[in-house]
Formats: C-alpha cells, structure tokens, sequence
C-alpha cells in the first residue's frame, strides 16, 4: 500500500504526504449539503463551498455533512482541519481505490464504502467509493460522484412530522447511510439476476459464439462486484466490535442487520458465480453434444455410401468378360440394388434409433 501511494504522489509530482484525487476529475463544482437538526429543529443548506459557521453546532444538534464530488481538495482539507482529521483519513478519502475498512481514532470513526449505481439503460454498474467520517454530533459523508443514494434520507430528515430520525444520533444516521448503500446491492444483483436468467435461456436453446462473450462479460461483472462487497462484511463486523461512546449499544442492534444483508449479497453473489460457471459447462457441453451430432449424420451417410461405392466401384473396372455389362437390364438393375441397400440401411438404424 506505501509503494502504491508514493507511487502516486510521485508521479503526480508532489512530496509524500500530499493529498492527492486518485479518482475521475469532474471540472464542475463539488455538492455540498449541510443539515443540521435535533428532535425538534433542523436546517439545510446547499451549495458548492461550505460556510464554517454552518458547522459550528452544539449537541445535541447533529451535523451531517455530504460532499458530492472529490476533486476539489481545497474543500476536502477544510473540512478535514474544522473536524481535526488524521491525515492519513484525509488520504484514505482522496484515494478511492480503497477497500471496504472501518478505522477507530480518538474523536471519530472512519469508514469506507464501495456504492454501485446502476445505469437501467445500459444494465451496467460501476463503483464509486463512499466515506464516512461518525463523530459524537457530526457525520461526514463524502461520494465520489454525484447520486441520489442518501436524498431519501435527507427528505426524512427535514420532514417536519418525521422526529424519530432527528432524535436520533450520529450513529443512527451512519447506519441509515450505511443501510441505503447496501439496500443498492440488492438492486444490482437483482438486475444482473434477470440478465443471468435469460442469458441461461440463450445458450440452452442456441449455444453461439455471441452468448459465451456475453457469459464472460457477466462473469466478469460478477467478479468486480465480488470485490466490491466481500470486504464489507469484515468492514461491518469490525464496526461491531468497537465499544466506545460513538457507537452506542442500541445501534448495535441495527448493526446487525446491516451485517445480514451484507452477508445476504455475498451469499447471492457467490450462487450467481456457481450458475455462471454451470452455464458454461452447460455450454461446452452443448457445443460437444452439437459436434457429436453433426459427427454422427455424416457418419451415417458415409455408412450408406459405403456399399453403393463399393458396388460402383466393382463396374467401374474395365474388365472385358463382365456378363452384367452387356445386358439390357443391367444399369437400372444395379442402381435399384444400391437404392434398396440404402432404405435397408436407413430403416435399420431407425430400428436402432440412431436417427
């Protein structure tokens, strides 16, 4: 992991121990959406910079932060100074190629997360990483592109009949996060489920060239969803393990749940990893048993043909005293013969049932 940062930071030309965007630079502004509420109380405010004294709050007022959009460093480091972040942390959240992990500090706890938005148009997935940064009475969640994974949950928050949510704290609020991240796993497998289904269908009836492509494509799909959502269930079973006064005991309890689903979609990812690996036995099987057809009709008309060429080849020769040349009856009489070997052939492999 060293090797791979000072690997990056040196070909970005900048001194180890600079932060540094690994991920896609999108040229527009980063989202930024602060909210801050309690039982009775709260405040949203959207933008593209985020006003410090937005973040200066008092508990039990909580404060959640989200940031869409990881390429404006500037941002990122200002939060990470107003919430005396570790640099390290300021560096795990600028490198989205990490692992799903959760990290234990003094004042908060960090967690990284691997989202998949789906593209219904194209039936494709891609992942984006998420981090969550929980403190006592603030939580930062910062995407690496823009969704709607949490608008939901923001809609909830400033609904003025919904108080049970706002009077909760920030660790409730990271398992609901947490939650909705994962809820999108399900969308993703169900999807590429329906896509396994058919492709199934395909190469049963028609075992072609253009379906094994497709049945790698999904395997590979598969394979880059597996790494994506293997490590969060050592990422969640170690959040459960913490006990300090960030996470308390009652979220525990959700914790768990966030635990079965995540164990759930691996469990469902590595049944569609078994099915794709039957489709293609299934389909090297049905490509063996299409030769072994095809092997078994020409044999079989090499078979009748083999008689009738031995008779045409008995007249073929040019012997002078062949008594069947020079009659009348002859030609029709020989090609009757070679018909009538042919139907006692093909009615005795009938018999055999090997057409």
């Amino acid at each position: 992991m060293f090797s791979e940062v000072h690997q990056r930071v040196k070909k970005a030309g900048q001194a180890p121990g600079t932060p540094t965007y690994t991920g896609e630079i999108n040229h527009t502004p980063p989202d930024v959406t602060i909210i801050t509420y309690s039982g009775n109380d709260f405040k949203q405010t959207t933008g593209h910079q985020i006003d410090e004294s937005l973040l200066a709050t008092k508990p039990p007022t909580i404060t959640w932060v989200d940031v869409q959009k990881l390429h404006d460093v500037s941002l990122i480091e200002q939060l990470a100074k107003h919430y005396h972040l570790h640099p390290l942390t300021l560096e795990d959240i600028l490198n989205v190629q990490q692992r799903p992990k959760v990290e234990e500090f003094e004042k908060y706890i960090f967690i990284t997360l691997k989202m998949l938005p789906w593209n219904v148009k194209t039936g494709t997935f891609s992942i984006k990483q998420v981090s969550l940064i929980i403190g006592k009475d603030f939580i930062l969640s910062l995407q690496e592109c823009n969704t709607d994974f949490f608008a939901s949950l923001q809609k909830k928050i400033i609904n003025p009949n919904n108080k049970h949510l706002r009077e909760q704290g920030a660790d409730y609020l990271a398992y609901r996060l947490m939650d909705a991240v994962i809820d999108q796993y399900f969308v993703v497998l169900e999807d590429l489920g329906n896509q396994i289904e058919k492709l199934e269908e395909r190469i049963i009836a028609d075992p072609k060239p253009a379906n094994a492509r497709m049945l790698y494509q999904v395997k590979r799909k598969m394979l880059q969803l597996r790494k994506a959502v293997w490590p969060m269930r050592e990422a969640v079973n170690h959040l459960l393990q913490i006990d300090n006064n960030i996470m308390t005991s009652s979220t525990h309890i959700y914790l768990r749940d966030v635990y079965d689903h995540t164990v759930q979609a691996i469990d469902t990812i590595e049944n569609f990893r078994d099915m794709l690996s039957s489709m293609l036995d299934v389909y090297l099987s049905s490509l063996t048993n299409r030769m072994n057809e095809i092997m078994k009709v020409l044999t079989i008309i090499a078979t009748i043909f083999i008689p009738m060429t031995f008779i045409a080849s008995v007249y073929g020769m040019n012997f002078q005293y062949m008594p069947e040349l020079h009659w009348r009856w002859g030609y029709p009489t020989v090609l009757g013969v070679m018909l009538l070997i042919a139907v006692l052939m093909l009615i005795y492999f009938r018999r055999k049932k090997w057409l």
